[in-house]
Protein backbone atom coordinates (compact mmCIF):
# COMPACT_ATOMS: atom_id res chain seq x y z
CA UNK A 1 0.00 0.00 0.00
CA UNK A 2 0.82 3.49 -0.90
CA UNK A 3 0.67 5.85 2.00
CA UNK A 4 -2.16 7.93 0.14
CA UNK A 5 -3.81 5.34 0.06
CA UNK A 6 -4.68 5.17 4.10
CA UNK A 7 -6.73 8.28 4.29
CA UNK A 8 -8.07 7.68 0.82
CA UNK A 9 -9.86 4.31 1.81
CA UNK A 10 -10.76 5.40 4.75
CA UNK A 11 -12.62 8.74 3.85
CA UNK A 12 -14.26 6.68 0.80
CA UNK A 13 -14.92 3.67 3.67
CA UNK A 14 -16.70 6.49 5.52
CA UNK A 15 -18.68 7.21 2.22
CA UNK A 16 -19.81 3.81 1.48
CA UNK A 17 -20.72 2.47 5.00
CA UNK A 18 -23.13 4.99 5.25
CA UNK A 19 -24.96 4.18 1.60
CA UNK A 20 -24.82 0.95 2.18
CA UNK A 21 -26.85 1.32 5.93
CA UNK A 22 -29.14 4.00 4.08
CA UNK A 23 -29.74 1.86 1.09
CA UNK A 24 -26.62 0.32 -0.97
CA UNK A 25 -24.09 0.10 -3.41
CA UNK A 26 -21.27 1.45 -1.59
CA UNK A 27 -19.18 -1.30 -2.52
CA UNK A 28 -19.32 0.18 -6.18
CA UNK A 29 -17.05 3.21 -4.73
CA UNK A 30 -14.92 1.13 -2.57
CA UNK A 31 -14.47 -2.00 -5.14
CA UNK A 32 -13.25 0.71 -7.79
CA UNK A 33 -10.79 2.32 -5.91
CA UNK A 34 -9.45 -0.62 -4.51
CA UNK A 35 -8.83 -1.56 -8.61
CA UNK A 36 -7.82 1.91 -9.26
CA UNK A 37 -4.55 1.28 -6.60
CA UNK A 38 -3.63 -1.33 -8.30
CA UNK A 39 -5.69 -4.65 -6.65
CA UNK A 40 -6.68 -7.39 -8.81
CA UNK A 41 -10.57 -7.47 -8.83
CA UNK A 42 -10.56 -10.60 -7.05
CA UNK A 43 -8.43 -9.09 -4.33
CA UNK A 44 -11.00 -6.32 -4.45
CA UNK A 45 -13.70 -8.36 -4.18
CA UNK A 46 -12.36 -9.89 -1.10
CA UNK A 47 -10.91 -7.37 0.79
CA UNK A 48 -14.17 -5.51 0.64
CA UNK A 49 -15.58 -8.19 2.90
CA UNK A 50 -13.13 -6.82 5.90
CA UNK A 51 -15.12 -3.88 5.55
CA UNK A 52 -18.13 -4.98 5.10
CA UNK A 53 -18.05 -7.22 7.93
CA UNK A 54 -17.18 -4.07 10.43
CA UNK A 55 -19.76 -1.68 8.74
CA UNK A 56 -22.61 -3.98 9.29
CA UNK A 57 -21.83 -5.16 12.90
CA UNK A 58 -21.28 -1.67 13.69
CA UNK A 59 -24.61 -0.51 12.24
CA UNK A 60 -26.67 -3.71 13.98
CA UNK A 61 -25.44 -1.82 17.47
CA UNK A 62 -26.42 1.55 16.02
CA UNK A 63 -29.76 -0.06 15.29
CA UNK A 64 -30.07 -1.92 18.54
CA UNK A 65 -29.24 1.49 20.30
CA UNK A 66 -31.96 3.07 19.54
CA UNK A 67 -34.43 0.07 20.06
CA UNK A 68 -34.70 -1.47 16.47
CA UNK A 69 -34.28 -5.28 17.11
CA UNK A 70 -35.95 -8.66 16.13
CA UNK A 71 -33.46 -11.11 16.42
CA UNK A 72 -35.65 -13.68 16.05
CA UNK A 73 -36.31 -12.60 12.49
CA UNK A 74 -33.27 -11.40 11.85
CA UNK A 75 -31.59 -14.53 12.51
CA UNK A 76 -33.96 -17.12 10.14
CA UNK A 77 -33.17 -14.67 7.34
CA UNK A 78 -29.70 -14.75 7.87
CA UNK A 79 -29.06 -18.13 7.84
CA UNK A 80 -31.06 -18.96 4.43
CA UNK A 81 -28.34 -16.91 3.26
CA UNK A 82 -25.34 -18.61 4.68
CA UNK A 83 -25.20 -21.84 1.96
CA UNK A 84 -25.56 -19.36 -0.97
CA UNK A 85 -22.83 -17.18 0.35
CA UNK A 86 -20.49 -19.80 -0.11
CA UNK A 87 -21.56 -21.10 -3.31
CA UNK A 88 -21.27 -17.64 -4.80
CA UNK A 89 -17.64 -16.91 -3.29
CA UNK A 90 -16.77 -19.78 -4.90
CA UNK A 91 -18.30 -19.28 -7.98
CA UNK A 92 -16.67 -15.55 -7.93
CA UNK A 93 -13.00 -16.86 -8.22
CA UNK A 94 -13.52 -18.10 -11.66
CA UNK A 95 -16.82 -16.49 -13.04
CA UNK A 96 -16.49 -13.37 -15.08
CA UNK A 97 -19.41 -10.98 -13.78
CA UNK A 98 -20.36 -8.56 -16.92
CA UNK A 99 -23.67 -9.95 -18.34
CA UNK A 100 -24.92 -11.32 -15.00
CA UNK A 101 -24.29 -6.85 -13.97
CA UNK A 102 -26.40 -5.86 -17.06
CA UNK A 103 -29.28 -8.47 -15.74
CA UNK A 104 -29.01 -7.02 -12.78
CA UNK A 105 -29.29 -3.67 -13.96
CA UNK A 106 -33.23 -4.55 -15.07
CA UNK A 107 -33.95 -6.24 -11.35
CA UNK A 108 -32.99 -2.51 -10.01
CA UNK A 109 -35.58 -0.86 -12.19
CA UNK A 110 -37.85 -3.30 -10.84
CA UNK A 111 -36.92 -2.66 -7.48
CA UNK A 112 -37.45 1.39 -7.84
CA UNK A 113 -40.94 0.86 -9.66
CA UNK A 114 -42.23 -1.84 -6.95
CA UNK A 115 -40.93 0.46 -3.66
CA UNK A 116 -43.39 3.54 -5.38
CA UNK A 117 -46.10 1.82 -5.56
CA UNK A 118 -47.49 3.31 -2.83
CA UNK A 119 -47.93 0.32 -0.68
CA UNK A 120 -49.08 0.56 2.84
CA UNK A 121 -46.10 -1.43 4.97
CA UNK A 122 -47.22 -2.41 8.58
CA UNK A 123 -44.38 -1.31 11.24
CA UNK A 124 -43.49 -5.16 12.20
CA UNK A 125 -44.43 -7.39 9.41
CA UNK A 126 -47.61 -8.46 10.60
CA UNK A 127 -49.31 -8.19 7.27
CA UNK A 128 -47.07 -10.83 5.93
CA UNK A 129 -49.03 -14.00 6.01
CA UNK A 130 -46.66 -17.82 5.97
CA UNK A 131 -46.53 -17.65 2.57
CA UNK A 132 -45.08 -14.44 2.05
CA UNK A 133 -42.49 -15.14 5.26
CA UNK A 134 -41.82 -18.39 3.51
CA UNK A 135 -41.03 -16.61 0.07
CA UNK A 136 -38.88 -13.97 1.49
CA UNK A 137 -36.89 -16.37 3.28
CA UNK A 138 -36.77 -18.55 -0.31
CA UNK A 139 -35.47 -15.33 -1.40
CA UNK A 140 -32.46 -15.53 0.72
CA UNK A 141 -30.75 -18.01 -0.24
CA UNK A 142 -30.34 -16.21 -3.92
CA UNK A 143 -29.34 -13.05 -1.90
CA UNK A 144 -26.41 -15.19 -0.19
CA UNK A 145 -25.73 -16.34 -3.68
CA UNK A 146 -25.77 -12.98 -4.99
CA UNK A 147 -23.82 -11.37 -1.84
CA UNK A 148 -21.07 -13.90 -1.56
CA UNK A 149 -20.42 -13.76 -5.27
CA UNK A 150 -19.99 -9.39 -6.03
CA UNK A 151 -21.96 -7.71 -3.05
CA UNK A 152 -22.07 -4.40 -4.52
CA UNK A 153 -26.11 -3.57 -4.85
CA UNK A 154 -27.08 -6.93 -2.61
CA UNK A 155 -28.77 -4.44 -0.31
CA UNK A 156 -30.99 -3.22 -3.03
CA UNK A 157 -32.08 -6.83 -3.40
CA UNK A 158 -32.65 -7.28 0.15
CA UNK A 159 -34.91 -4.26 0.52
CA UNK A 160 -37.13 -5.62 -1.94
CA UNK A 161 -37.52 -8.75 -0.35
CA UNK A 162 -38.39 -7.28 3.10
CA UNK A 163 -40.25 -4.25 1.78
CA UNK A 164 -42.34 -5.78 -0.76
CA UNK A 165 -42.77 -9.80 0.72
CA UNK A 166 -42.79 -8.81 4.63
CA UNK A 167 -44.57 -5.36 4.41
CA UNK A 168 -41.68 -3.44 6.63
CA UNK A 169 -41.03 -0.25 6.73
CA UNK A 170 -38.16 0.81 5.31
CA UNK A 171 -36.55 1.47 8.67
CA UNK A 172 -37.20 -2.14 9.72
CA UNK A 173 -35.90 -3.38 7.01
CA UNK A 174 -32.25 -1.77 7.41
CA UNK A 175 -32.62 -3.00 10.21
CA UNK A 176 -32.59 -6.32 9.34
CA UNK A 177 -30.64 -6.22 6.36
CA UNK A 178 -27.55 -5.11 8.33
CA UNK A 179 -27.68 -8.47 10.46
CA UNK A 180 -28.29 -10.72 7.18
CA UNK A 181 -25.45 -9.20 5.21
CA UNK A 182 -22.85 -9.20 8.48
CA UNK A 183 -24.19 -12.53 8.89
CA UNK A 184 -23.17 -13.73 5.69
CA UNK A 185 -19.94 -11.64 5.40
CA UNK A 186 -18.61 -14.30 7.54
CA UNK A 187 -18.40 -17.49 5.33
CA UNK A 188 -17.84 -15.00 2.24
CA UNK A 189 -14.85 -13.26 3.62
CA UNK A 190 -13.82 -17.05 4.94
CA UNK A 191 -13.35 -18.61 1.52
CA UNK A 192 -11.63 -15.43 -0.18
CA UNK A 193 -9.36 -15.19 2.95
CA UNK A 194 -8.66 -19.25 2.12
CA UNK A 195 -7.91 -18.46 -1.62
CA UNK A 196 -5.27 -15.63 -0.67
CA UNK A 197 -7.96 -12.86 -1.85
CA UNK A 198 -7.55 -10.20 0.58
CA UNK A 199 -5.73 -7.79 1.24
CA UNK A 200 -5.52 -7.45 5.29
CA UNK A 201 -4.02 -3.87 5.95
CA UNK A 202 -5.93 -2.38 3.07
CA UNK A 203 -9.36 -3.75 4.76
CA UNK A 204 -8.80 -2.67 7.87
CA UNK A 205 -8.79 0.76 6.82
CA UNK A 206 -11.45 0.77 5.06
CA UNK A 207 -13.17 -1.06 8.03
CA UNK A 208 -12.58 1.32 9.85
CA UNK A 209 -14.35 3.90 7.46
CA UNK A 210 -16.91 1.57 6.62
CA UNK A 211 -17.85 1.14 10.56
CA UNK A 212 -17.93 4.84 11.33
CA UNK A 213 -20.12 5.26 8.33
CA UNK A 214 -22.33 2.16 9.25
CA UNK A 215 -23.03 3.41 12.57
CA UNK A 216 -23.88 6.80 11.01
CA UNK A 217 -26.30 5.12 8.54
CA UNK A 218 -27.87 3.02 11.28
CA UNK A 219 -28.90 6.57 13.37
CA UNK A 220 -29.60 8.62 9.93
CA UNK A 221 -32.21 6.19 8.54
CA UNK A 222 -33.59 6.07 12.30
CA UNK A 223 -33.83 9.98 12.36
CA UNK A 224 -34.90 10.31 8.59
CA UNK A 225 -37.69 7.87 8.72
CA UNK A 226 -38.93 6.84 5.48
CA UNK A 227 -38.90 9.71 3.44
CA UNK A 228 -34.71 10.35 3.73
CA UNK A 229 -34.83 6.19 3.30
CA UNK A 230 -36.52 6.80 0.21
CA UNK A 231 -34.96 9.60 -1.49
CA UNK A 232 -31.53 7.91 -0.94
CA UNK A 233 -32.50 4.66 -1.56
CA UNK A 234 -33.82 5.74 -5.38
CA UNK A 235 -30.89 7.77 -6.10
CA UNK A 236 -28.71 5.03 -5.21
CA UNK A 237 -30.93 2.65 -7.47
CA UNK A 238 -30.75 4.59 -10.43
CA UNK A 239 -27.05 5.23 -10.07
CA UNK A 240 -26.35 1.71 -10.21
CA UNK A 241 -28.72 1.11 -12.70
CA UNK A 242 -26.76 2.95 -15.02
CA UNK A 243 -23.43 2.29 -13.53
CA UNK A 244 -24.67 -1.28 -14.84
CA UNK A 245 -25.86 -0.59 -18.27
CA UNK A 246 -23.08 1.49 -19.63
CA UNK A 247 -20.55 -1.08 -17.84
Amino acid sequence: MEPWHIPVLAAVGILAGFTNVMAGGGSLLTMPLMIFMGFSPAAANGTNRVALLAQNAAAVGGFRKRGFSDFRLSLTLSLCTLPGSVAGALAAVWIHPVWFKRLLALVMIGVLVSLFRGRSPSAAGGEAGAGRRFSAHLGMVGVGFYGGFIQAGVGFLIMALLHGLLRLDLVRVNMHKVFVVGAYMVPSLAVFAWTGQVVWQAGFVLAAGNALGGWLGAHASIRGGEKAIRAIFAAAVAAMAFKLVIG
